[in-house]
């Protein structure tokens, strides 16, 4: 029996934007583009109504921003949507901030259909799209200079634990690690379900940035 089509909600203020996104995406046999919004106030009430499976949201939008709506969705709903983060710049503030508040994680304007459609499928299915360096360089830059005093939850996380924490901090999907670790992919899921419980995580973004927020990667990724 074939899986009903991902449902897909785009946010974004640009028509043309929002009009190629759909054109992209409607042409693949398991995506459905669902609704589309040209802010953030747009954006929250559609999803609701819509229940999406993933929404690809314009960082940067009139009225309420990609920052706020992607706050509201997570927040309010109590089986959210996957949010993707759409911006030009991947070293924009909006975009850290985005991250910290749950969105799976992001996407440059400039990218080509391929790797659109493989961002969709990949959070879809539950993993988070890291761009590692990136991801680096915003903590850093959010963090202050002097390293911070490590987490209480790094002293709670087992040695093994702490691996996969950092190879999920590389972009490495669970059968990824499973593999550089030498483990089943049942195993690696059970612990990167016991670091995002000790982190206080919604997922494994939110876990990367909590490890570099907290000095616990910054010397070691």
């Amino acid at each position: 029996m074939s899986r009903p089509p991902l449902r897909i909600v785009v946010a974004d203020d640009e028509r043309m934007v929002r009009t190629a996104l759909r054109v992209i995406l409607d042409a693949e046999p398991d995506m459905e583009v669902v609704g589309e919004a040209a802010t953030g106030a747009e954006a929250v009430p559609l999803v609701r109504s819509l229940a999406p499976d993933v929404v690809l949201m314009d960082v940067r939008m009139p009225e309420i921003d990609g920052i706020r709506a992607t706050e509201q969705i997570l927040r309010t709903l109590p089986d959210p949507p996957r949010i993707v983060v759409v911006t030009t710049f991947e070293n924009d503030s909006y975009v850290y901030d985005a991250l910290r508040a749950g969105a799976s994680g992001f996407l440059l304007k400039r990218a080509d259909p391929d790797e659109l459609i493989g961002a969709v499928r990949l959070v879809a299915r539950g993993d988070s799209l890291l761009f590692p360096a990136a991801v680096r360089a915003l903590a850093a830059a959010h963090t202050a200079a002097a390293p911070p005093a490590a987490p209480a939850w790094a002293a709670r996380l087992t040695d093994r634990e702490a691996d996969v924490l950092r190879l999920m901090a590389t972009g490495l999907s669970n059968q990824e690690v499973s593999e550089h670790l030498g483990v089943g992919p049942q195993t690696v899921k059970t612990h990167v379900a016991a670091v995002l419980a000790k982190t206080g995580s919604r997922d494994r973004t939110q876990a990367v940035i909590a490890a570099y927020e907290g000095g616990f990667l910054m010397k070691k990724a």
